[in-house]
């Protein structure tokens, strides 16, 4: 990890300011829910409403879920270290894959408790008024804090804050459902209350199934969206000195993108000039999309989705003293000579002083290599410069 991808991975993922958002809207959420969850439970149980009652049990699962909320928040503001290099980003959609359960739990068991409801009409007290009111005042209550922790979220783009901020969202549309399902208990629609419960607890599932589905898809490295990595290809791809690009692999980590890709050069340029233009490559990236946490660049001099036989080749250690064999002589700075792996085969660049050798003698060294190469196993090329030899 160079520095410049540190520093910016300290900053989005370990930002101070970026920590203390994530805890003040969770401390907010936790507030509001403790508040609700008590009235909703003593008026619910004087009020005689199931549906109510279910939504306390909804809210009291809120509290919990902040609870874990605020440790995955403070365990994803960690810095890298040696066991976590790309920081501890995970804890965060490790969080909304528990969240997304939890909610899931929750709706089936509002499920199956108004079922049961459902089924023993008769004996039922009356529902109160004041479950009304108080249905009404949880419906203002969540949808201000779904509203406020949202903001909020998508500022810091956080899917596990996100994931709260609808957590929030699902409860306000409940406490309508609720408020419905009063109301109609209200006007002698005895079935209404526990129908209202059970409307609840299904969009409760629902949202759950889609908070947990969404995580599991981060955690098992699903890529971004095809439009997310034509973008990203497109930024690559017009870096000055890519020929090419291919195995362009992307992946989530919690609010941000890691990002692989392969980048065709040109096979004789310098090792130096290729890493430059990788590193032109992953720049441009950081740049241009600021999602993206972290690019590895592989630079390829060809296309090595056809396969890259010159891993059968030979090294260097083996390939000099044959090629000195073939010469029949060890030309001065012969260790400096360039070695051009293409295909399945070795292109070779030999560089000679200009005060080697006369005319004749090179003359002489061309015919050796062209008769040595029409039977070589690994040489296709030999190319013999007469200049100084490259620093």
């Amino acid at each position: 990890m160079t520095r410049e991808t540190h520093d910016r991975h300290q900053h989005s993922l370990a930002s101070p300011q970026r920590f203390a958002d994530g805890q003040r809207i969770t401390w907010v959420s936790v507030g509001v829910n403790i508040v609700l969850t008590f009235i909703q439970i003593v008026v619910a149980l004087f009020a005689h409403s199931q549906s109510l009652l279910a939504d306390a049990m909804h809210t009291l699962t809120d509290i919990v879920s902040d609870a874990f909320v605020l440790f995955a928040n403070r365990k994803g503001a960690e810095a890298a270290d040696a066991d976590h290099p790309y920081g501890h980003g995970r804890y965060e959609t490790a969080a909304s894959l528990v969240l997304g359960l939890l909610l899931a739990g929750t709706g089936i068991g509002i499920l199956v408790t108004a079922a049961g409801r459902l089924t023993n009409l008769g004996s039922l007290p009356p529902v109160g008024v004041a479950a009304m009111w108080a249905a009404l005042f949880t419906l203002a209550a969540k949808e201000g804090l779904f509203r406020y922790m949202l903001t909020t979220a998508e500022r810091l783009r956080s899917p596990m804050l996100v994931a709260n901020a609808w957590h929030a969202r699902a409860d306000a549309l409940s406490s309508l459902v609720v408020a419905a399902g009063i109301g109609g208990a209200l006007l002698g629609f005895n079935f209404a209350d526990a129908a209202a419960a059970i409307v609840v607890g299904a969009m409760i599932v629902r949202a759950g199934s889609r908070f947990a589905w969404n995580a599991l898809q981060e955690l098992i490295d699903t890529g971004l969206a095809a439009e997310e990595v034509a973008a990203l290809r497109q930024t690559i791809a017009t870096t000055p000195g890519v020929l090419g690009l291919h195995e362009l692999r992307t992946r989530r980590m919690a609010h941000q993108v890691l990002v692989d890709a392969h980048v065709q050069v040109n096979p004789r340029i310098s090792v130096s000039e290729g890493h430059r233009i990788a590193e032109t490559a992953r720049k441009r990236v950081l740049d241009r999309h600021p999602e993206v946490l972290n690019v590895l660049v592989h630079v390829d001099a060809e296309n090595d989705m056809l396969g890259n036989a010159a891993t059968e080749l030979p090294d260097r250690t083996v390939l000099l003293p044959h090629l000195r064999d073939m010469l029949g002589f060890e030309p001065p700075g012969f260790e400096q000579t360039l070695l051009h792996y293409l295909g399945n085969r070795v292109e070779a660049e030999i560089f000679l002083p200009s005060n080697f050798a006369g005319k004749d003698r090179l003359e002489e060294i061309a015919q050796r290599v062209t008769h040595a190469l029409s039977d070589d196993p690994w040489f296709a090329a030999i190319r013999i410069h007469q200049n100084s030899a490259p620093e």
